[in-house]
């Protein structure tokens, strides 16, 4: 069980705040630690697509003008290798399932997953 994460993230702390017994996961601070490209290609394969891994709320998302462009799979992988803030966070691995975002929904679901 692997949680993909920033230190520096509020929304993050919080999320992870209501993991229990967040001691049996392995922690990786996105910032300090970036993403491999074998990790992210498994994190594909579980979300199913590079761009569900994407967060196209990134600041630079807008200021890189990606968000006038048509971006494909390619894209994706090679935005989010290139540059920890586009992955969305926290992005969860329980077993075989994968967790992506924030989303009130989306945490409800791994806080579920977490506890079972």
């Amino acid at each position: 069980m692997k949680i993909y994460h920033l230190s520096n993230c509020g929304t993050c702390q919080r999320i992870l705040g209501e993991i229990p017994k967040i001691k049996r996961f392995e922690l990786q601070d996105i910032k300090a630690e970036p993403i491999t490209a074998q990790q992210l290609d498994e994190l594909k394969e579980l979300a199913g697509s590079y761009e569900a891994l994407f967060s196209k709320i990134a600041m630079k998302y807008r200021s890189m003008g990606l968000n006038e462009m048509k971006l494909t799979e390619k894209d994706y992988r090679k935005y989010i290798l290139e540059e920890y803030t586009f992955l969305k966070r926290p992005t969860i691995v329980i077993g075989k399932q994968v967790f992506v975002g924030s989303a009130p929904k989306t945490v409800k679901s791994m806080l579920e997953a977490a506890t079972g």
